[in-house]
């Protein structure tokens, strides 16, 4: 019976002790001008790379204008290639010879365009993931842009031998270590 009432006493210390911190800190940060998330979204979604800047990452602004060039160039060659059967398939209706003409059928012509138009189509959906995914990038780094993550960082639980109050007998005592 005692031993649960130490172990709610423990938990009770734990949580007491970390809103208590929480509270000093949102204390401190009151006069601090903070990181705004808003913003870093705000900028990233008008400009893309625009809230890594504001964020200070400034390394990730080449690989977010290289995945969107990378998906948009891959969107524009997928759908040349695309327009490319279309036109074959349209002159070959019309009555015309067109370049693929003795090598695919109606239905080949009709199956690469499809194959093409799906291949463009997953580019361009892929181009507005990526885009949404920078976005929530911007927010997550503005969001832990004051985030501490210094050395200073940790909790220890450590025995403690300590005599008993002027008695001979030691006790075992655990001493919790806990440091902002």
């Amino acid at each position: 019976m005692k031993e649960k009432y130490l172990q709610i006493i423990i938990v009770l210390f734990f949580l007491f002790g970390t809103i208590l911190c929480s509270y000093s800190q949102s204390i401190e940060n009151k006069g601090k001008k903070t990181h705004s998330p808003r913003k870093a979204t705000i900028f990233s979604t008008i400009v893309p790379g625009l809230g890594q800047a504001y964020n200070k990452k400034y390394w990730k602004i080449p690989v977010i204008y290289a995945g969107i060039g990378a998906f948009a160039y891959l969107s524009i060659d997928n759908n040349n290639e695309f327009n490319r059967f279309k036109t074959a398939y349209k002159q070959r209706i019309d009555g015309e010879t067109d370049e693929f003409y003795g090598i695919l059928n109606d239905q080949a012509l009709l199956n690469e365009m499809d194959r093409w138009r799906k291949f463009r189509d997953y580019c361009i959906v892929g181009g507005l993931v990526f885009y949404i995914l920078q976005i929530v990038d911007a927010n997550v780094d503005a969001n832990l842009y004051d985030f501490d993550v210094s050395d200073d960082l940790s909790l220890r639980i450590l025995p403690d031998f300590r005599s008993n109050y002027g008695y001979n007998t030691p006790t075992l005592e655990l001493k919790i270590v806990k440091k902002f």
